[in-house]
């Protein structure tokens, strides 16, 4: 499972429903909600 650090919980936390998104540039990356306290996530990189 993907992580991705929480600016919130200021800790690496496990991405709840992660999906797939592609930048403008063509980029890969993963974005989803922190468990804990439902905040958006964000990290570079494919799943």
């Amino acid at each position: 499972m993907a992580t991705a650090y929480c600016v919130k919980c200021r800790q690496k936390r496990e991405i709840k429903n992660p999906k797939q998104v592609t930048l403008k540039n063509g980029r890969l990356a993963v974005q989803g909600v922190c468990p804990v306290c439902r905040t958006k996530v964000f990290r570079m990189g494919k799943i």
